[in-house]
C-alpha cells in the first residue's frame, strides 16, 4: 500500500541526447563512425517522490535538465536508464509547442489533444465549449494552428489542460504568456486547480512570485543532478541567492 501515496516516483533516471558533430553529408553518408556521435546527458541519474496532492516547482538555471525532465514525466521522452512511475494518473504536460498538429485548426487540436490525454470523443465534445470559451480566441478556433501567435498557442493548450482535468499536471512555463488580462485568469484557474487536494502538480518556471504562491515544496536542478529538494519556504531564497 505503500507506494499509494505518491502520484510520481522517479528513480535513477538518466536522458541522454545525441548529437552529431560538425561534418558534411557527403561525409556522413560514407563514414558515420561513432567518434562522430557526442553524447549529451540532459538529466543524470536523478530519483525524488512526488506524494499525491502535492505541488512541486522545478527550479534551475538554463539548460539544466528541466523541461527535459517534465517531458519524460508525459511520456514524450524515454529513459535511457532508470524508472518513472505515475501509479497509473492520468497525466498532461502544458508546454508551448508540445502536442499541437499545425495543419490542423484549433477545434481539431482540442479533440486530438483531448484523445491523447486518454478522454474519449463524445467528453471532449461536451467540453468543447468551455475550452473555446476559455481560450477567447473566437472565430480564431476554426483556422490552422500554425496561423496563431504564441499568446493565442498558449491559451489554447492551458484550455484544453485547465477544462479537460487531468490527476497530474505537468506546467512548462507557460503561466508567464498571453496578455496581462488572461495572465491573471489562468493563474487564478490554475489555483482552482491545484487546490484539489487529489491532484498533483509540478511546475516549471522562472517566476519566484508564482512558485512562492504556489508550490508546496521545490525541486533545484543544476547541470542535471539534484542540487536540493526542500519546502519552498527553505529552497527558493537559496536557489535565487546563488542566480545572482
Amino acid at each position: 500500500m505503500e507506494d499509494k501515496k505518491y502520484a510520481i516516483e522517479v528513480k535513477d533516471l538518466r536522458i541522454r541526447y545525441r548529437c552529431l558533430n560538425k561534418m558534411s553529408i557527403k561525409q556522413s553518408l560514407f563514414k558515420l563512425k561513432k567518434s562522430n556521435m557526442e553524447i549529451f546527458e540532459a538529466v543524470r541519474g536523478i530519483s525524488f517522490k512526488v506524494p499525491k496532492g502535492e505541488i512541486m516547482g522545478i527550479v534551475g538555471k538554463n539548460g539544466s535538465g528541466k523541461s527535459t525532465l517534465l517531458r519524460a514525466i508525459a511520456g514524450i521522452f524515454a529513459p535511457d536508464e532508470g524508472s518513472i512511475d505515475l501509479h497509473g494518473h492520468t497525466v498532461s504536460l502544458l508546454s508551448i509547442g508540445v502536442g499541437f498538429q499545425k495543419k490542423l485548426t484549433g477545434r481539431e487540436n482540442i479533440l486530438l489533444s483531448g484523445m491523447l490525454l486518454g478522454f474519449s470523443e463524445e467528453e471532449i465534445r461536451e467540453r468543447m465549449p468551455e475550452i473555446i470559451e476559455f481560450s477567447e480566441l473566437g472565430k480564431f478556433i476554426d483556422r490552422p494552428v500554425r496561423t496563431y501567435s504564441s499568446g493565442m498557442h498558449s491559451k489554447l493548450a492551458f484550455s484544453i489542460t485547465a477544462i479537460l482535468e487531468t490527476e497530474i499536471m505537468l506546467v512548462d512555463e507557460v503561466l508567464s504568456v498571453g496578455d496581462a488580462k488572461f495572465k491573471k485568469k489562468s493563474f487564478k484557474k490554475m489555483k482552482q486547480l491545484i487546490n484539489d487536494k487529489d491532484r498533483t502538480v509540478v511546475i516549471v518556471s522562472h517566476n519566484g512570485d508564482t512558485l512562492r504562491k504556489l508550490c508546496d515544496t521545490i525541486l533545484w536542478l543544476h547541470d542535471g543532478v539534484i542540487k536540493m529538494q526542500g519546502s519552498t519556504k527553505e529552497v527558493l531564497p537559496l536557489y535565487e541567492e546563488f542566480m545572482s
